[in-house]
This record gives structure tokens, sequence and C-alpha cells, in this order.
């Protein structure tokens, strides 16, 4: 039993996603598989973070051979936690498209999306339960495929370039890490992260050094760390309102928990890590001032997305417990909050029929509700209380006041950020939803309910995330136990091998 609840959140969108070509001819059909069909991985990822409290990390090694030589599928909090909220957003993101797809004249998304969008989520929930290298670069191809396909639909020029830059640096990523497990492979002869964790202790320590960096490399990529980021604000904002959303709510935090995962679990370090501070600060400050220089909605978002991922890299750098709490819990706000924000720019670029801000100031604000919509989560990415984004970025700071070294530069680099992250929203708020007698009067929503309900319920999910702090909060905090106490994971997968 504990092996299919393993296998269903990759299997069961893989599955179906062959079968929605096969339905290409009826788009309710494959409307509601694709509904069904998260739910049902949605309930199962619940079920996975029971578990998962309970027993600690739970593994399934599969392909008819021992551990660890198998194909080795684990949950333990960190992946299941995660794997519960992508799941729920990508359900939502699934209902936000359906209804702008009714709201367009009638007019259903194309055949390819629904296949593309299930082999994307099953991309992205292996790539959170894979217990090896090779299996979490199949995950990462996964991604990469069905992405190209999604972020080209309806191509014009300006989406089939942005489509190759996302693709070409991808695929130069793929290939660095195709290289690294390699090199993993040839120094300790597996690729099984449990086996890894405990054979990386044998080998020279340069030669750990420079593993560790190269997979920094290719998660920096993946996540869109300063400076390899320079992809991400010239493919996102091109392509539609749904499929920004779920790129940049998931597709950049499983390069983060990639990176999370093989640094603690392969390269374990007693101190704060200056290379990864450096990054921190670097991507937090940059991205923030490219948002501000934004004159475009979506690209300013995705700058801001660039930004706040160095939050999530501030907390990896510290290597403790409080550190690696406020990333887990960093992470579960800006998953919820960085969906919501963008369905919310996509609702008011379909009204305005312009993403430019000189342009949005100039036409008809937005209904109060799109307003409401974007205020909680802008205000939340803000770091306002009581938001979820104020909780994580307490536990942050807290955790930073304890160090020295590069931290109090790392700590200042953060409430700069914070700070122009407000003027940011400030900005885009005056400029899309302030009125004025200049100004026609706010506008009607004429939209599918369809798309108002699954905005609505991803900024919910910011808001329960808030209400919630407390006990989410003690879960991050086990989770960052697991990841630095790394025998339960070995563990579960080599079992009396561990030691």
């Amino acid at each position: 039993m504990t092996a299919w609840l393993l296998v269903a959140p990759m299997l069961l969108p893989v599955l179906a996603a062959g079968v929605s070509f096969t339905l290409s001819g009826s788009r309710p059909a494959q409307q509601l598989l694709g509904v069904v069909v998260l739910t049902l991985v949605l309930a199962d990822s619940v079920a996975l973070l029971v578990m998962a409290e309970r027993d600690g990390p739970t593994a399934a090694t599969l392909g008819g051979w021992p551990a660890p030589l198998g194909i080795t599928l684990l949950a333990d909090r960190l992946s299941a936690l995660l794997l519960m909220v992508s799941v729920a957003v990508a359900l939502a993101v699934l209902v936000f498209s359906i209804g702008q797809g009714f709201a367009d004249s009638g007019r259903s998304s194309p055949f390819a999306f629904h296949p593309a969008y299930l082999l994307l989520t099953g991309g992205i929930c292996l790539a959170y339960l894979a217990g090896d290298l090779f299996n979490l670069f199949v995950a990462f191809e996964m991604m990469l495929t069905s992405s190209y396909v999604l972020i080209t639909l309806g191509a014009g020029s300006g989406r089939i370039r942005a489509g190759m830059t996302y693709t070409i640096t991808s695929l130069a990523s793929s290939l660095l890490f195709l290289t690294t497990i390699a090199l993993c492979y040839a120094a300790t002869g597996t690729v099984n992260l449990a086996d890894l964790s405990r054979k990386m202790e044998d080998v020279p320590g340069g030669l750990v050094s420079a593993l560790s960096v190269l997979l920094l490399v290719v998660f920096g990529i993946k996540a869109a760390a300063v400076p390899l980021h320079f992809w991400l604000p010239d493919s996102y904002p091109t392509a539609p309102a749904p499929i920004t959303a779920v790129f940049a709510a998931l597709l950049t935090k499983v390069g983060v928990y990639a990176m999370v995962r093989t640094q603690t679990l392969l390269f374990p370090r007693e101190e704060t890590w200056t290379l990864l501070a450096v990054a921190a600060i670097l991507t937090l400050l940059l991205g923030v001032l490219g948002a501000v220089a934004q004159d475009d909605i979506n690209r300013l978002l995705s700058f801001v997305l660039v930004s706040h991922i160095g939050f999530m890299l501030f907390g990896l750098a510290l290597f403790d417990v409080p550190g690696l709490t406020g990333t887990v819990l960093y992470t579960v706000h800006h998953i919820a909050v960085q969906a919501g924000l963008f369905l919310v720019a996509g609702i008011v670029v379909r009204l305005a029929g312009t993403a430019s801000l000189k342009r949005l100031a100039r036409s008809a604000p937005p209904p109060p509700v799109v307003a409401g919509l974007f205020l909680i989560p802008a205000l939340s990415l803000a770091g306002i209380p009581p938001t979820s984004g104020f909780v994580a970025k307490f536990v942050l700071l807290q955790a930073g006041g304890e160090h020295g070294g590069a931290v109090p530069a790392l700590i200042a680099a953060a409430l700069v950020t914070s700070l122009l992250t407000l003027y940011a929203m400030a900005r885009l708020w005056r400029a899309v939803f302030s009125a004025g007698p200049e100004r026609p009067p706010p506008s009607r929503y004429p939209g599918n309910v369809l798309i108002l309900g699954a905005a609505a319920g991803i900024v919910l999910t910011g808001v329960g995330i808030a209400v919630g702090a407390g006990e989410l909060g003690r879960i991050s905090e086990r989770a960052a136990h697991d990841l630095l106490e790394r025998d339960g994971y070995r563990e579960a997968v080599l079992g009396e091998e561990a030691g």
C-alpha cells in the first residue's frame, strides 16, 4: 500500500496525460479528467504528509532490485509538505485555465494543454519523491518537455523566442546535471541519495567541494538564483497567465527543493556557507532592483520572483535548524502567494488588454474584488504583519541574528529587499487599482466564475498558511531536523545497511 501511495503522484498524471491525448475531440472530458486526477493526487499527498508526521520518512524501492540498486521513492516531511501545497496550487491553476477557456467566447484551451499540464505535474511530483539523482534528472526532463509545449501554446514570434531562451537554458542546465551525476557515480559507484550520503564521506574534500558547487549551479539555474536568473524574466511574462502562474509558483521551487535536499544530505556543513550567503544577497538585491525598474506588470512580478528566491537561499546558507525552518516556511508561503499574484495579473491584463503600467494607469481600474485578491498576496510578499510572508521572514531574520560573518549583510539585504518589494507593490497598486478623476470608473468583471474562484482559492491558501503558521512552523522545524539528522533518511532507504 505504501508503495502505491508513493508511486501514484507521479504515475496517475502521466497515465492521465496519455488518456487525455486520446480525448482531444472532447475538451470537457479532458478537463474533467485533469481535475479528477489532480484531486486524487492531492488526497494522496495529504496521506503521505500524515504518514511522514506519524512514522518519519517512508520509502519504496521499485524495479525488483533492493536499494541502492532499485528505483527509490521517498516521502519525508519536507517532500510531502511541498508536494501537498504544489498539487493544491496546480489544481487551482487548472481550474483557472478551464474558466479562462470558457470565458474566451466559449473557446476551450488547445487540446495539447491538458496532456502537457498533467505531464508537468507528474514531473513535479517525481522531483519531490525521487530518491536518486538520475530519477531527479528524469523529473526535470519531464518538466522541461511539457513546459516547452505549454510556454509556446498559441505561439507568436515573441513566445517562440521566449520558449527557445527557456529551452536552451534548461538544456544547458540538464547537460551540466547529467555530467555531475556521472562524476558522482565515478567517485562513489552510486547515484542513490541515501547511499551517496554515506559514500561521499570517503571522497577527497576537494572533489566533494567541486561536486557541491556543480550541483549548486545546476539547481541555481533551475531556481533562477542570481547570476543564473537571466532566462526567467524573458520567458515567463510571454506565456498565458495560468502557465506563468504555475511556472512561477512551482518550477523554481522544485529547483530550491533539489538544492536543499542535495546540499544537506550529501554535503553537510557545521557553519554558514559563505558562497551561498553571497549568492542570496545578490539574488535579493539585484532581483528587486530589476523589479522596481519595470513597466510591464508580468516582468515586474518575474523580477520579484527572482528576488525572493534569495530568502530561501538565506535559510539554507545558515545550515542550521532555525535557518532551514525559515526556508521551508518561506517556500510554502511563496508557492501560494506567487501563484495568486500572477493569476490576478492575468485577470488585470485580460480586462485592460495591456500589461504596461503606463497604459494601465490610464485605463479603467479592475473591480474591487480583483483589487482585494491582489492586495492580500502583495502585502504578504512585502512581509506586512500578520501575513504568512511576515511570519516566514521573521523566522529567517531571527535565525540569522544568531550568526556572524556574512550573515549581518544578508539580514540587511533581506530588510532592504522587503522595503523595495513594498515599494514595487505600491507602485503597481497605484498604476492598476487606484481611482482618480482622470480615470474611468472601475470596470465590471466579465469573466467566468471559475477564474475568480480559483484565484480566490489560492489567495485564501496563503491566508490559511498565516492562520496555521504555528502548526506549519512546527512541521517545518521537524522537517529541518530531518534534513540535518540524516540517519532517518538513510534508514528508510537502506534499512540495516544505513550505518
